[in-house]
């Protein structure tokens, strides 16, 4: 029988996590699920005070790469473990997408309609397209004869465009099939993301103490690397939840309408104004104070039909909280 929790979280409850985290053992050696239930603060514009955060699913296996499905009845996530892509309607019935992934990562669809992965499988790391079945193709693999390494976020802009990253840097696939370094000046690149006009690139910096931002050229490279917004959540040197001590958490970045930025960072979901001022954070994943541990999530997608629902990914699990804002219409995530 599916777990259903509500949970309701204070940034107070996630500073304190942040601050005195460690590791709790729950089911196969991870965190212990959701039992503690406090009151959430209000982010101005994004959600209201007092709104429930919904554990969807625990556990599921090596989640990452949430998108929106393209009618908005929930979303794809990868199963790393299982090399699989999964969906989660919005009443939370979870079924098998794509069965054989390449071990996926990050997802998106481009405008035919197709859903891309970038995809590391051991010595077989590419961006492809991975659905619908007979559509399969690899579009990029390499990068000036030198394989691919980690990958792990994209974005795929209204032309077709395809922003990806991976350990040595962002690249950008433009519509005509030709592969650019775009980014090569952050030690340790994750999520990326576009603003609503595509006229902004974003990049989280797990090592930084800012999200990053980029002006997008008329062919798709980017210039102009500015600080955008400082993170709350910050590495902890020696903190004894290795999460913690690791780097800030930063990963997956999802935009909504208005321009406003959501990263996922060891605190939960922060979220930046379009001006990248720091609104407040959104406590998803939080496991409790009582097992002082950070169960913070790892990347994030709108969904829903009017795409108010913000859902998140990350240890072994997938929670959902209603806003107020929504995300960009016709975007993935």
């Amino acid at each position: 029988m599916k777990p259903t929790i509500l949970i309701l979280l204070s940034v107070l409850s996630v500073s304190l996590a942040a601050g005195q985290g460690g590791r709790g053992r729950g089911r196969e050696g991870g965190p212990p699920p959701p039992s503690e239930v406090v009151a959430t603060t209000a982010v101005p514009g994004v959600v209201a005070a007092g709104t429930r955060i919904e554990l969807v699913k625990f556990p599921v296996q090596g989640t990452e790469g949430p998108v929106g499905v393209p009618d908005g009845d929930g979303i794809l996530f990868t199963e790393r473990n299982l090399d699989r892509i999964s969906k989660v309607d919005l009443q939370g019935n979870l079924t098998s997408f794509v069965e054989h992934s390449n071990r996926s990562n990050a997802l998106g669809f481009d405008p035919k309609g197709r859903l891309i992965s970038v995809q590391r499988a051991p010595n077989n790391e590419k961006v492809a397209v991975l659905y619908p079945p007979g559509s399969e193709t690899t579009l990029a693999d390499n990068y000036q004869g030198m394989k691919f390494n980690a990958l792990n976020d994209l974005v795929i802009d209204r032309r077709g465009g395809i922003y990806f990253s991976d350990a040595a840097g962002i690249y950008y696939l433009s519509p005509s099939a030709v592969l650019t370094k775009v980014v090569a000046d952050i030690k340790s690149p994750n999520g990326v993301e576009l603003s609503p006009d595509e006229k902004t690139a974003y990049v989280n910096d797990k090592d930084g103490l800012y999200l990053l931002a980029y002006d997008v050229k008329a062919d798709g490279t980017l210039t102009n690397r500015h600080n955008f917004g400082k993170y709350k959540s910050l590495m902890i040197p020696g903190h004894k939840d290795p999460r913690l001590a690791e780097d800030n958490g930063a990963d997956g970045i999802a935009i909504d309408s208005d321009g406003r930025v959501y990263v996922a960072t060891n605190l939960g979901v922060e979220v930046f104004s379009a001006k990248g001022d720091h609104l407040g954070v959104i406590p998803i994943g939080v496991w409790g104070t009582d097992q002082n541990i950070s169960g913070k999530p790892q990347n994030l997608a709108f969904s829903g039909h009017d795409r108010k629902r913000l859902y998140t990914v990350g240890s072994n699990a997938i929670y959902k909280v209603q806003l107020q804002a929504a995300g960009v219409k016709g975007r993935s995530k």
